[in-house]
């Protein structure tokens, strides 16, 4: 992707707008546009970031990089491979998940907006998550909404420092 059309329509637009004023007034604005292309450019980078970062988070598993190779960016786009998750509709998974979490494991925020986290488990962990949820009948997400909600729910009580017990004493 070329930059450089961009910035100079923007060096174009500021010159134009100056020409309303007087001649210091131009001759300010000529002076001002040329440090002002590394910042244009470097604004013009971190939008394109932006933009890849929110696409990737749509298309996960797959994903959108922005290359820089020397003043030009590119996307590089990486689309989803067959064995990334399962054929099941991602929406019905999120609604399945966000229902099978203990009401007390999140602080008690139960049905809310659900997000995605890109999880890259080495091989032989994901063949074992997937055994798991398949021994218990359930999608994998909701296997890892429910593995994570149980290790944040044990992580707040060792933070507390209580040990707790359950059970009857004679």
């Amino acid at each position: 992707m070329e930059l450089r059309e961009y910035v100079e329509a923007l060096r174009d637009e500021l010159v134009t707008a100056s020409a309303a004023g007087d001649a210091e007034t131009r001759a300010v604005a000529e002076r001002l546009v040329a440090p002002l292309e590394s910042a244009v450019r470097l604004t013009l980078l971190k939008v394109l970031s932006a933009a890849a970062d929110e696409i990737t988070r749509e298309l996960a598993p797959g994903s959108v990089d922005l290359r820089l190779r020397g003043m030009d960016p590119s996307f590089v786009v990486t689309a989803p491979s067959a064995d990334d998750g399962p054929t099941k509709d991602a929406a019905d998974d999120a609604d399945e998940a966000a229902g099978d979490w203990s009401p007390g494991a999140l602080g008690g925020a139960r049905g809310g907006a659900t997000a995605r986290i890109n999880f890259r488990p080495p091989q032989e962990m994901k063949d074992e998550i997937e055994k798991a949820a398949s021994r218990q009948g359930i999608s994998v997400n909701t296997w890892m909404v429910r593995a994570s909600a149980a290790a944040l729910s044990n992580s707040r009580r060792a933070q507390r420092g209580k040990q707790q017990f359950n059970g009857w004493v004679q």
